[in-house]
């Protein structure tokens, strides 16, 4: 059975303060030295909630007790106020993409019901990397409050058009040549109308897998802890968007190897990949965008060396016959039961980079290869998830991001 959407009164920064300063980026995708500057742009910033420094002792438990009372010290202070009443927000995002195309994404934040897993509903799309931190599970405790939504996909056709008129805007700012609007919409009728729709198909996971977790630890806390299972903990706080090619862009997350010496990766890749040369003119460090639509267009991997030079990898016949037709699946199946350790890193550039660190960030060795593989298709993403299948892990980045602070749901 599809899972429900529903309303909430969202907490939300006060009118009239500055989105630009307080708003943030997602946890996960910040470094130390990201979270450092976002900390000092503002007192308010959303990255002492979400990424807490922690009180005088510096234990991680005094960190989210922190961000527990400075939550409710920005409620008291009128910091973030709550809506009066329970509301959708439409999230917008306007953008030029890795093409040059002009883009617009819209989907609408509101509580997606937490399943069980394998109960359907809310599909993952991929397998998930083990995480040993509950750094997640952790803060949701302490604060009592969804602060970054899972990403979420619907499979029903239709929401975008239901989307598609405006209601009443609460903010909007810049970044890195995005623009992010959010407007809250209070309407009973589109409300119900937007529910429904959501409601009448699966949600696929797009990203957030983790967090998805963390909801369903909660929720089971909350019910054991209460024997009730109507409180806010039932949702957890989502963006759902419709799956369709005009709105989303989807890049590779292309593949870091160290464990084993080039020559040796280039061994093991042989067995079921030609190794040719990538053409001084495609070569990765000058023109990635051409490098990767000729990849698309030959069908072919690349291999990069430390040096920065490139070898194609082009499927031998059969090689893959019986396995899906995904290159991260390939490459799973290739590289099986080799000393090979596989990291995971979006861009060519910065693949670039990771290969050229001398010091290695792969444990105590540097890397010696990276791969560059295609993005997945759409169409697949939306195949995988009907038959009920997995892709492997990093099997697609979407982008852009969304930011955190614009919303927050309380527990």
């Amino acid at each position: 059975m599809p899972a429900r959407l529903v309303p909430f009164r969202a907490l939300r920064y006060a009118p009239g303060t500055d989105l630009d300063a307080v708003i943030a980026p997602p946890y996960d995708v910040l470094s130390e030295a990201d979270v450092a500057g976002l900390r000092n742009r503002h007192p308010h910033n959303v990255v002492h909630l979400d990424v807490p420094a922690g009180g005088e002792s510096g234990s991680l438990t005094d960190r989210y007790a922190a961000a527990g009372r400075l939550l409710a010290d920005w409620r008291d202070d009128g910091v973030l106020v709550r809506d009066a009443d329970p509301s959708l927000t439409i999230y917008r995002m306007s953008f030029t993409d890795s093409t040059g195309a002009a883009r617009e994404l819209v989907g609408v934040l509101g509580g997606l019901e937490v399943v069980d897993e394998g109960a359907g509903g809310v599909l993952p799309h991929e397998r998930t990397t083990p995480k040993a931190s509950t750094d997640r599970l952790d803060l949701t405790r302490a604060t009592q409050a969804n602060l970054s939504p899972v990403w979420g996909l619907s499979l029903a056709r239709g929401l975008t058009e239901l989307l598609r008129g405006p209601a009443e805007e609460v903010g909007a700012l810049t970044v890195d040549g995005v623009e992010h609007r959010v407007e809250r919409l209070t309407d009973p009728d589109r409300i119900a109308a937007i529910c429904d729709l959501v409601g009448s198909d699966d949600v696929l996971i797009a990203d957030g897998h983790h967090r998805y977790g963390v909801a369903r630890r909660i929720r089971d806390e909350i019910r054991s802890a209460t024997g009730r299972s109507d409180t806010p903990a039932e949702h957890t706080l989502a963006f759902v968007g419709e799956l369709v090619p005009e709105q989303l862009a989807v890049a590779a997350i292309h593949r870091l190897v160290a464990g084993l010496p080039h020559e040796d990766v280039c061994r093991v890749l042989a067995r079921d990949f030609e190794l040719t040369e990538v053409p001084a003119d495609l070569a990765p460090g000058g023109d990635p965008a051409g490098l990767l639509a000729a990849m698309d267009e030959l069908g072919r991997l690349v291999l990069v060396a430390p040096d920065g030079s490139a070898h194609w990898l082009t499927p031998r016949p059969g090689a893959f016959d019986g396995i899906r037709s995904l290159d991260g699946a390939w490459l799973e199946h290739t590289l099986a039961g080799s000393d090979v350790t596989i990291s995971y890193q979006h861009g060519v550039a910065e693949v670039l980079r990771a290969l050229a660190d001398p010091t290695g960030q792969a444990g105590d060795a540097a890397y010696t290869a990276g791969i560059l593989i295609r993005p997945t298709s759409l169409a697949e993403i939306e195949r995988t998830a009907r038959e009920g299948l997995l892709m492997p892990p990093k099997s697609t980045f979407f982008t852009p991001k969304l930011r955190t602070g614009l919303v927050i749901r309380e527990l």
